[in-house]
């Protein structure tokens, strides 16, 4: 078996971006593959190690979008191939319904210990975000017997047809796929730079309008669960204010409502925490997680308290290939990655660097409305100068220059204008810095 040594962790272009291989590549894509299919960014890779991709030209690319937030332990990262590559010549596949297997013990048992509470959890392990944020509704529908769920403004939960109805943004993620499923609510997001009324009073104001609308509309004695991301990803990594979720988990725990926190984008050290709830001591009654926590293998997670998970009849929950033993043993390194190369505070350091040179650059570019996000996801809204109003034009820009010259960065947005980060964890401060210096040129460039 050969062994391919880590790609050296810095940027180099050899032809533009894209190349000519990858401009072959690309026409057999657009032949082979659906046009519903998106592309942040025109090239074809061929490897990918810690924040380094590889294409088909021989281009090394800064990756400061991690997968959308999978790869937080780094691509190829070295415990992940080995566990991956010790069970694969193991078995592949037995379905743990069929047939257990002690790998995914090993992660639920993790997740339980890992995860805010002192009290018993237990978990289940799925394929993806969305299934994981179904099978939690399931879950806190069959325990609370009620039916509604409340989702906010701006939000993300998938694409399946229940977490569409869950997520807030019609286009791309909703146009032409209804209907929906019923019995979900959305309730105002407490957006501080956006927000209109009293920003020193915003939490309690947001927490009334929340409040009076579960109950004047729904019934707070009919809703299942209170769902939301701690910081929401698609929807331009809104933070929310101090107070506001605590505020909200306790009302849910007054009102017997299950609360759920979607960590999939925030989970797994990326926000300077384990899981962001913890920047306030929040304590969810459940938690979904997915992205980080495998190191690039398809693999969800759902954690509660016990009675909550055990009030399922037995078999009423699973999946075929739902905590795969291959996914398993990687996300079992990523864990291990996680807590002895200590990304907690890796990603606080990256959050120091990432966030002063975005504020630098907000307080010379007045089309930065808004610098946010904690620790290695963060970002940056884009407006006309001296308005609220969305600047796609610029992003379009910053994010099409800093592609040319290397450097890979996402979108986000309701108002698809902000540009979000979200390197890898392990990301080394030379290439980072690499990579915000071609982000000022961009800037500069407008």
């Amino acid at each position: 078996m050969t062994v391919l040594t880590q790609l050296p962790q810095e940027r180099r272009l050899v032809t533009a971006i894209p190349g000519p291989l990858s401009i072959e590549a690309l026409a057999r894509r657009t032949e082979a593959t659906s046009g519903g299919l998106g592309m942040a960014i025109p090239v074809i890779i061929e490897r990918a190690s810690d924040a380094i991709l590889l294409d088909i030209d021989g281009n090394q690319i800064i990756d400061l979008g991690s997968g959308i937030g999978v790869t937080t332990v780094g691509n190829s990262a070295q415990r992940v191939v080995e566990r991956v590559i010790e069970q694969v010549q193991s078995f592949t596949h037995t379905c743990f319904t069929v047939a257990p297997y002690m790998s995914y013990i090993e992660v639920c048992e993790a997740l339980n210990r890992l995860t805010p509470g002192t009290f018993k959890k237990k978990s289940l392990l799925v394929n993806s975000g969305a299934e994981a944020v179904e099978n939690a509704i399931k879950i806190a529908r069959h325990y609370t017997k009620r039916q509604a769920i409340v989702v906010f403004e701006h939000s993300y939960h998938g694409r399946t047809n229940l977490t569409m109805a869950m997520t807030a943004k019609n286009m791309p993620y909703k146009e032409g796929f209804g209907p929906f499923a019923p019995e979900v609510y959305r309730v105002p997001m407490p957006y501080e730079y956006r927000w209109i009324g009293n920003k020193k009073t915003i939490t309690a104001d947001a927490m009334d309008m929340i409040t009076h609308k579960i109950e004047k509309e729904i019934g707070a004695h009919n809703v299942a669960a209170i769902i939301i991301e701690p910081i929401q990803g698609e929807g331009g990594f809104i933070v929310p204010p101090k107070g506001f979720l605590p505020a909200l988990s306790k009302y849910s725990t007054d009102n017997g409502i299950i609360f759920i926190a979607d960590e999939v984008q925030t989970g797994f050290t990326r926000t300077g925490h384990m899981f962001a709830v913890e920047e306030e001591n929040v304590v969810p009654d459940m938690i979904v997680t997915a992205k980080g926590i495998a190191g690039g293998l398809p693999l969800a997670g759902i954690t509660g308290r016990a009675e909550i998970m055990d009030s399922v009849h037995a078999s009423g929950l699973g999946g075929t290939f739902g905590g795969n033993p291959l996914a398993c043993a990687a996300a079992l390194g990523a864990l291990e990655t996680m807590q002895e190369d200590k990304l907690v505070e890796r990603a606080n350091h990256i959050g120091k660097i990432l966030g002063d040179s975005l504020r630098a650059l907000a307080a010379k570019y007045p089309i930065i409305g808004d610098v946010r996000g904690r620790g290695a996801m963060q970002a940056i809204e884009l407006v006309k100068a001296g308005t609220l109003d969305p600047n796609t034009e610029a992003m379009n820009a910053v994010i099409k220059y800093c592609q040319s010259k290397g450097v890979l960065i996402l979108t986000a947005g309701t108002y698809s204008n902000v540009i979000r980060f979200l390197p890898p964890v392990v990301i080394t401060d030379e290439l980072l810095k690499d990579a915000l210096s071609v982000l000022e040129e961009a800037f500069a460039s407008l």
